[in-house]
């Protein structure tokens, strides 16, 4: 059960990153709370800095093609797998067929525009035309990207732990969800 937990928690995350290469930032939120367990032990924190220093030097140089290719990857190694995890089922992130349901809000890429406007260029790359449209989501642009270094703010909260009472549920839900969701916050 718990490696089904973690299967899941997993694609869970894949599923929800902005952009291929935020697939290093849940990794390097991972590191980091292991970081937060070990910091009595300079030994073993040296140990997971190197890996960090590893990480670092292995996928920093990557292309965002090659992280789109490492994300589809995984995704189709996990796509036949919908085992029902409670916790996901209880935050309305998952359907009883084990299905996840993808927010139709929130935030958008790093270094990407909020959706609602179409630009027409001509050859010599002016635009020449723009069409603005009504989305049904709500989108905001983060406010800056993920740092990629050894310390650093990762602004992306996947990755983090799950089960902590504060923990950020990075879902559209409707009105009473959020309600219920809050108040299950409080009860806590």
């Amino acid at each position: 059960q718990l490696y089904d937990l973690m299967t899941m928690a997993f694609k869970y995350q894949v599923l929800l990153c902005p952009r291929p290469r935020d697939v290093l930032l849940v990794t390097f939120n991972h590191l980091d709370a292991i970081k937060d367990f070990i910091s009595d032990s300079p030994g073993i924190l040296n140990q997971v800095d190197e890996t960090f220093r590893r990480l670092i030097d292995t996928y920093n140089c990557l292309s965002d093609g090659e992280f789109q290719l490492i994300r589809q990857t995984l995704l189709i190694f996990f796509q036949d797998m919908h085992i029902r995890v409670s916790i996901f089922l209880k935050d309305k992130v998952q359907n009883s067929n084990g299905r996840f349901v993808l927010p139709i809000s929130g935030p958008v890429p790093w270094g990407t525009e909020v959706p609602g406007v179409i630009r027409i260029f001509n050859h010599k790359g002016v635009e020449v035309k723009r069409a603005e449209f009504t989305t049904a989501g709500n989108y905001v642009t983060p406010q800056r990207e993920g740092s990629f270094e050894l310390y650093g703010d990762r602004v992306l909260k996947l990755g983090t732990n799950m089960y902590s009472v504060t923990r950020p549920v990075e879902t559209h839900m409707s009105g009473s969800s959020k309600n219920l969701a809050s108040q299950a916050k409080v009860s806590v």
